[in-house]
């Protein structure tokens, strides 16, 4: 308890946006059992508000970052630049082509390659100021991306009818150690200890418990209850009509909505939050799913040294031309014995 105590106290910060979250997530329960008795509202109108503000806020976002032009090449770079022909040239660290740009985004969309050298400071007795490297939040990132995207994939089957082949070949591989009935999939555990490590290393570490805001948070509170609440669904007594959920989804996706009846209250809980996911995303931090591809310190080449890149977008401005420079001084050239191009 002392440990807790002091924990809490030492930034108050992250004890208040903790328990502001697990409020929330308590008045998302109590709206969840609101919804059994306004399903027509959570089961259909709050699905496709959210889906529109969704579509619409990263359309928006898309553009307010295309109108922000970048005429010059300012890639994030740590591997030496394409020069001489004996000087070797990292590809990958520091393209000048399209396909060595290629390369590099898809080591850092499919493998997070940056993190992967990520580094952290510490200061130590003495005081020393020490250095080492973060894999285990490489590895944490990793695997709660990969997971998630594979859960969501999966969640296909709920959409589709017939299923499509690579979602049932995808959903075989996940539960292929056949651990119980219903089967259990290793992507639920990954991505819950995923999660479990996110959200402590944010809590427990005093300077990134000092760094963090309520935008850090609530989504990652968000995601673990979205993930608790289908764990529950699909592993414990509390489960969910699966015909039914694939009867309101199918009927979404065809814009027929139908709400089945003995859906179960837990899936009002489930959708309302991911709801509030799919509707906050936008408007977050996790637009970096996006903003990746678009941004000029990442989808660059660099190869300033071989093109010299003019802004399109200069007004015009009086300049003084060599000529000018020249015909101004040409005596006092001439007295030093300066060789003038005119002559």
């Amino acid at each position: 308890m002392n440990a807790l105590r002091s924990l809490f106290e030492s930034n108050k910060k992250a004890a208040i946006t903790s328990g502001v979250v697990i409020v929330v997530l308590l008045l998302l329960w109590a709206v969840g059992w609101l919804s059994f008795l306004c399903r027509g509202i959570f089961g259909v109108l709050i699905p496709y508000a959210a889906l529109a503000l969704f579509l619409g806020g990263i359309v928006y976002r898309v553009v307010q970052w295309a109108k922000s032009p970048e005429p010059f090449r300012i890639p994030t770079t740590c591997g030496q630049q394409k020069s001489l022909p004996w000087i070797k040239t990292n590809r990958l660290d520091c393209p000048e082509t399209g396909w060595g740009v290629f390369g590099r985004m898809a080591l850092e969309v499919l493998f997070f390659r940056s993190l992967f050298r990520n580094t952290k400071a510490e200061l130590k007795s003495g005081p020393r100021l020490v250095y080492g490297s973060e894999k285990y939040l490489w590895l944490g990132a990793l695997a709660f991306h990969w997971a998630f995207l594979i859960i969501v994939v999966r969640h296909l089957r709920f959409f589709t009818e017939p299923i499509p082949s690579f979602v049932q070949l995808l959903q075989s591989l996940d539960g292929f150690f056949q651990i119980g009935v219903p089967i259990l999939y290793m992507t639920d555990l990954i991505i819950l200890a995923a999660l479990t490590y996110l959200f402590l290393r944010r809590v427990l570490d005093p300077k990134m418990r000092y760094i963090s805001l309520p935008t850090d948070y609530f989504p990652l509170v968000l995601i673990i209850g979205i993930v608790l609440s289908g764990m529950l669904m699909r592993y414990t007594p509390v489960k969910a009509d699966l015909v039914g959920v694939k009867e309101l989804a199918v009927g979404l996706m065809s814009f027929h909505p139908r709400i089945p009846e003995g859906i179960g209250i837990l899936f009002y809980l489930h959708l309302l939050m991911v709801c509030v996911l799919i509707a906050y995303f936008p408007f977050s931090k996790l637009m970096h799913m996006a903003g990746i591809f678009l941004s000029p310190t990442r989808n660059m080449a660099n190869n300033n040294r071989k093109i010299r890149h003019v802004n399109p977008w200069n007004y015009p401005v009086k300049v003084h031309t060599y000529e000018e420079w020249e015909e101004e001084f040409k005596d006092k050239l001439k007295a030093s014995g300066y060789t003038l191009e005119k002559e």
